[in-house]
């Protein structure tokens, strides 16, 4: 069994040029025959009237003329089919019916053709029957046939090496096409077996140059995946290897007796306890979100309450750090089909990292509804800002812009925007952000308005689908 494409590839390219070979040689010998005896039939033809035409003029009658047809060549082949008749109609050379002396009818006459001399009719000729068709193998003629010999020998030979050209084209145009795919079995055989910074080289814009850019998307994406897949795992054992660290050396300390129990002891260990918790319900509820199956209990909800209850959660921290806190958004809102927990969740989130930016100035919590039946909001600060180079990857997990910074509760793992953005995309939203250093920061969450109430009878569970992206 064949197994090579460009081989298939080769042997397809031949068969198509032998068929096509064949096909014109035997179209032009058929044609080529068709014609050197029409040529033939003609020529003969014109001979022989001509020839009648002599005789005519010569003995000025048609007196003897069958000595004429029948003892010169090739007249004596053409005449087989001939009936020749003078003026009157009168037949003086013919075949069965139309024997000699026979008057012509008015029907045959019609159909003759009148055989002429200086403008004058001297006669009429009809063949009975197709005119005869000289046979080649006869030395008369002798030169037509070999004229289409040599025309058979030049045919097979053009069909010949039209046949050795498609080879030679079909193996290189196989070879081209080939090329690329050999070149990506390649590349994905090493992918197999580890080697993840493949490229292919894009040689065409076809459907295979097309697979090729495809191929090399698809092996960047996979080493930008893996790349962060082992920064997530490195960041995930730091987090996890710190309060360990402490539970372990207080847990041995106590059993050791080097230290003795104390309150202040004791609340350390549940507060390490606590981050472990939230770390692994954060990393839970992400593979949730992957796996498509995060639960939302929604309802509808008016966007002013969700800002409203997310800005008195914080309002202590507010108070003590310093800035301000406010709702822009009218009553007249259309609601969102939210679950309301996982949402206030994100705004928490929000708040919260505003909170930790911003020294002083203010916090705005805003909503709007904008064209597409969509309910957009946004939690503005004033705070130190994003810098450019960490604003594409901030809602990235584990991502720190400040990878120095002392571990905060509940933010030491970098999986707060990662959470909130996986919550709005399960709702069917968007979450994008926008900052200047020493300005601000801006995060704009897209919702889309509640349906109607007849549509949305009460709170409904789903499992929502949700796509990352690295």
């Amino acid at each position: 069994m064949m197994r090579s494409l460009t081989l298939k590839l080769t042997l397809a390219f031949l068969l198509v040029g032998l068929i096509g070979s064949l096909l014109v040689a035997l179209i032009v010998g058929l044609r080529t025959r068709s014609e050197v005896d029409r040529f033939l039939s003609i020529r003969d033809r014109t001979i022989l009237l001509n020839a009648l035409r002599s005789y005519y003029q010569t003995n000025g009658g048609w007196q003897g003329v069958e000595q004429l047809l029948e003892r010169t060549a090739p007249l004596d082949f053409y005449n087989r089919n001939l009936i020749l008749a003078d003026t009157n109609g009168v037949v003086v050379y013919g075949r069965r019916p139309y024997l000699p002396g026979r008057q012509l009818g008015r029907s045959a006459i019609a159909r003759a053709e009148p055989l002429r001399s200086d403008g004058e009719i001297i006669g009429y000729f009809f063949f009975v029957g197709p005119p005869p068709i000289p046979t080649l193998s006869d030395p008369r003629w002798a030169a037509e046939s070999a004229l289409l010999q040599r025309l058979a020998v030049a045919t097979v030979l053009s069909a010949i090496g039209a046949t050795v050209v498609a080879l030679v084209v079909g193996m290189v145009l196989a070879r081209t096409l080939t090329r690329p795919i050999r070149e990506l079995t390649a590349a994905t055989r090493a992918m197999a077996q580890g080697q993840l910074d493949q490229r292919v080289t894009v040689r065409s814009r076809d459907e295979i140059g097309e697979l090729a850019q495809a191929f090399n998307q698809m092996s960047a994406d996979l080493g930008r995946a893996i790349q962060v897949r082992r920064q997530m795992t490195a960041d995930l054992a730091h987090d996890l290897r710190t309060p360990l660290s402490i539970l372990r050396g207080y847990t041995e300390g106590l059993q050791d007796g080097r230290i003795s129990g104390s309150p202040h002891i004791y609340q350390v260990m549940h507060g390490e306890v606590e981050h472990l918790q939230r770390l692994i319900d954060d990393l839970r509820l992400l593979s949730l979100a992957d796996a498509g199956a995060l639960s939302l209990n929604r309802r509808a909800v008016d966007p002013r309450a969700l800002l409203e209850r997310a800005a008195l959660a914080h309002m202590v921290q507010v108070e003590a750090r310093g800035p301000t806190i406010r709702v822009e958004a009218s009553d007249t809102l259309p609601a969102v089909w939210v679950d309301t927990d996982r949402m206030a969740q994100v705004l928490n989130n929000l708040v919260a990292n505003a909170l930790r930016h911003t020294q002083e100035g203010e916090i705005v919590l805003a909503a709007r509804e904008v064209e597409h039946r969509r309910i957009v909001i946004e939690v503005r600060d004033t705070g130190s800002g994003i810098a450019p180079e960490d604003l594409p990857h901030i809602f990235e997990r584990f991502y720190r812009a400040n990878p120095a910074r002392t571990r905060e509760s509940g933010q030491s793992a970098g999986l707060g925007l990662a959470i909130a953005r996986a919550i709005v995309e399960a709702h069917g939203g968007t979450i994008g952000a926008t900052s200047t250093v020493g300005i601000g920061t801006t995060f704009t969450i897209t919702l889309p308005v509640a349906l109607s109430p007849e549509t949305h009878a009460g709170p409904q569970t789903t499992s929502a689908p949700v796509q990352h992206t690295a």
